[in-house]
């Protein structure tokens, strides 16, 4: 059986920290799809087309790496694609506590479905995808936490 495993997220936009984690996450498994999740209670900076775009181009090169976007609850996504994992990346120890009681309930709904943790480089430990849009928003330079694809794009962006 195939390890699939889905790394969910708003991914708006991606970051080094995003890349940081699927990199490092990728010799784990099969197959590694990039869940971008529509989420109705929030309003993302970057289309859902521009971040599926940005995700493929940083991994072009890539085969095991899929991008497809999803809305509802995660579980029934991984359902959807034979995922039997759930990838989260951790930075501080409060992420632990959040991710894991999200852990929690999935394994309720879905007991086939397991969640692996990966810890963020100390390097990428303070990049956040918030904290990079208010840069975005405010005019500053936020190529040092982006991806190269994303960093020129947004800088061509008038947001």
């Amino acid at each position: 059986m195939q390890r699939i495993c889905l790394f969910p997220g708003t991914f708006d936009p991606v970051t080094l920290g995003h890349t940081d984690i699927i990199d490092r996450a990728l010799p784990l498994f099969d197959e590694l799809v990039i869940g971008i999740g529509i989420n109705s209670g929030k309003v993302p900076m970057f289309s859902i087309e521009q971040r599926v775009s940005w995700i493929q181009e940083i991994y072009h090169h890539e085969p095991r790496i899929k991008v497809a976007s999803y809305e509802g609850l995660t579980v029934n996504f991984c359902k959807q694609i034979n995922a039997r994992f759930i990838l989260r990346g951790i930075r501080y120890v409060s992420d632990f506590e959040y991710e894991k009681a999200i852990a929690d309930i999935n394994r309720k709904m879905e007991h086939e479905v397991e969640t692996i943790f990966l810890t963020c480089s100390p390097e990428f430990s303070t990049i956040a995808s918030t904290l990079v849009r208010d840069v975005i928003r405010n005019g500053g330079d936020a190529a040092q936490f982006l991806p190269e694809p994303v960093a020129k794009d947004v800088k061509a962006i008038k947001v």
